[in-house]
């Protein structure tokens, strides 16, 4: 038989090509915490030096909206009201 559609020497340095490529390059703060170059730090919320997102009222407003989720399941009966750990913990005692 004959191989119908060959790849060529510059078709398979291509492919081969990528077989190379290195992990993404971080770039450091000054607390040590790694973040993608040219994009906002998540943990700070600065780029160039400038806050640029607030990082603390976003917190705050995740705490609430989950707060607000954890109410509404302990209502409708879901949610045991127990903090994740102790469900895992109850959980293990009693498979055991």
């Amino acid at each position: 038989m004959v191989v119908r559609m060959r790849r060529n020497r510059s078709q398979t340095a291509q492919r081969r090509s990528n077989h190379a490529i290195k992990g993404a390059r971080v770039a450091k703060d000054a607390a040590g915490n790694l973040y993608l170059p040219h994009r906002v730090n998540p943990v700070t919320g600065m780029y160039k030096g400038r806050v640029v997102i607030d990082i603390v009222a976003k917190q705050k407003k995740e705490d609430r909206r989950m707060k607000r989720r954890e109410k509404n399941l302990r209502e409708s009966g879901q949610d045991s009201g127990q903090p994740k750990e102790q469900k895992d913990e109850s959980a293990k005692a009693a498979a055991t």
